[in-house]
């Protein structure tokens, strides 16, 4: 990971000039253009100096798809040059991190892909990949911004502790491929998240809870139903043993917390046909909860996989 501590990154930590809070919507112009120069030194890497590579050809057309345009900029010269382009100049920071998770994505993925030169080999671009994903979110934590690269995602971050011992550690243990479904559905809750849509985040994170008691019920030979909810599911793991007799209360009450995005209350004027109005999830509670599950879900998946004696 290429990144040097310049003596004038080192006068500002000494000034306290450096970001201790993360900010969320600013791309400051000197990390869009570190970016860049990761993704163009990776794909050139890979590819070779050609700026009309597959990854920006998909890239490019990915998001013109998904945009409803036929171009990201007028008269581009090239994909690379429309996609970089269009990420250095965009004003909207969802869509620049569009650009960055696609760049990413296939980034992560280029170790599985049909090496391009003989002298290429697959440790060397597993590395390649990992040190530009580790530069990357090296980056974003410099300069103070509280995204990361995680999972094929970019999440957001709010406290980097909470991140690095349980929402990092959970998604580790999520990759596991009988995990794929809960993995998902937590990825999902992230992504709602980020988008501050609080009530479909703690929505997403109860399914990813639910999915995890029901793999590890699978996976353990326990019975369950398909329509099973929460509640059954921790009191057949508790039953099990998984999950101590003491930590009940612990598990019921990060299950009520999750539910409450999904119940609704009824307007005052609801018999007059106002109807039922949503529950308002705060920022806060949907943070609180989704770092909840995280410690949770790991807790269930290290504690199933401390005790391997099932079928």
């Amino acid at each position: 990971m290429a990144i040097y501590d310049l003596f004038s990154k080192r006068q500002k930590r000494a000034r306290g000039e450096m970001p201790d809070v993360y900010v969320y919507d600013n791309l400051p112009r000197p990390l869009r253009v570190q970016i860049v120069h990761i993704v163009r030194d990776t794909f050139s890497k890979f590819y070779g100096p050609h700026p009309d590579n597959e990854a920006y050809r998909f890239i490019n057309k990915t998001l013109c798809k998904e945009y409803g345009s036929f171009e990201l900029i007028q008269n581009a010269n090239s994909d690379e040059l429309a996609v970089l382009n269009f990420f250095l100049n965009e004003n909207s920071i969802e869509r620049a991190l569009d650009v960055v998770e696609l760049c990413f994505e296939v980034i992560q993925y280029l170790p599985n892909r049909p090496l391009r030169y003989s002298s290429q080999n697959r440790a060397d671009v597993t590395s390649m990949a990992e040190d530009a994903i580790m530069e990357l979110n090296a980056r974003f934590k410099e300069h103070g911004v509280g995204y990361q690269f995680e999972s094929g995602r970019i999440i957001r971050v709010d406290s980097q502790f909470i991140h690095n011992e349980a929402v990092k550690p959970a998604l580790h243990v999520l990759r596991d491929k009988n995990f794929e479904g809960a993995n998902e559905e937590f990825l999902n809750a992230h992504e709602h998240y980020r988008h501050g849509r609080h009530k479909e985040c703690l929505v997403a994170a109860l399914k990813a809870f639910e999915s995890t008691m029901k793999i590890i019920c699978s996976l353990r030979g326990w019975p369950t139903e398909p329509t099973d909810t929460a509640k059954t599911l921790i009191a057949t793991c508790m039953k099990n043993g998984l999950i101590p007799k003491d930590l009940d209360s612990q598990f019921s009450s990060l299950r009520s917390l999750l539910e409450s995005g999904v119940t609704t209350i009824r307007n005052r004027n609801a018999a007059h046909g106002q109807g039922a109005l949503p529950v308002a999830v705060p920022e806060y509670l949907a943070r609180y909860a989704l770092n909840l599950t995280a410690t949770t879900i790991l807790f269930l998946v290290e504690a199933h996989k401390a005790n391997r004696d099932y079928a």
